[in-house]
């Protein structure tokens, strides 16, 4: 975590000499393309063994890993418009037993979130090439669980849902010319619950929860 906020800062720093002959930027259409990191919150597994025929309850917590994605939208002036298409990739760093706090060894499993968003961002335009904003957006996430193991148990099986999915975001937008812009931003993504409902000649334990991620990420956008 330390090294990427220490890219972050490296970036604005490197960013400072062009920002004193940088252009704000003007309304027109863009794309745009970004990446850094996502870190979910702790979520509650529900879970349930076909096998014995009984349920779970369990406390999980991820590892920080992959954000990245592409936009494509129109700026208005003070309003943008955009779609996002957005991956993000966690391992799941631990789980523990809400029934009786047991705390699963040598846990091995992964999600993996691939989102389509509508998004609405205010910019507030001033004097320099710098432009805060914020906005959201709505859309749905494609979401894909893997074979879960702890303690050498299978804990969860291989499954996919969608859920609805909905973010809330603010940063800066760097002018660097009138075309090109640098983007430093963070969004709160959450989803509806997820059931992952495995094969149950396979893997007959089914999972279902929430994903909820804090992201940051460094983007660079092209304005036609």
């Amino acid at each position: 975590m330390n090294t990427r906020i220490i890219a972050f800062v490296a970036l604005v720093i490197f960013s400072i000499p062009a920002l004193c002959s940088a252009e704000k930027s003007r309304p027109g259409p863009y794309v745009s393309a970004f990446i850094g990191a996502s870190m979910p919150n702790d979520q509650t597994v529900s879970s349930y063994d076909y096998y014995f025929g009984q349920a779970f309850s369990d406390d999980a917590s991820f590892n920080t890993g992959v954000y990245t994605g592409f936009t494509g939208g129109y700026d208005f002036g003070y309003l943008r418009l955009e779609g996002e298409l957005a991956y993000r990739y966690n391992e799941i760093d631990s789980i523990t037993d809400r029934f009786n706090g047991v705390k699963f060894q040598g846990v091995n499993g992964d999600v993996g979130v691939f989102s389509t968003m509508f998004n609405m961002f205010f910019d507030i335009h001033n004097s320099s090439p710098v432009t805060p904003y914020l906005g959201g957006g709505f859309g749905f996430a494609s979401m894909y669980l893997s074979d879960t193991t702890g303690n050498g148990l299978l804990l969860y099986g291989e499954g996919y849902d969608t859920a609805f999915a909905y973010q809330f975001g603010a940063g800066v937008d760097i002018a660097l010319n009138r075309n090109m812009s640098l983007d430093l931003g963070y969004r709160y993504f959450m989803t509806d619950d997820a059931n992952f409902e495995s094969d149950y000649y396979y893997s007959p334990v089914t999972a279902s929860f929430k994903y909820e991620s804090h992201n940051v990420a460094v983007g660079f956008k092209f304005k036609f």
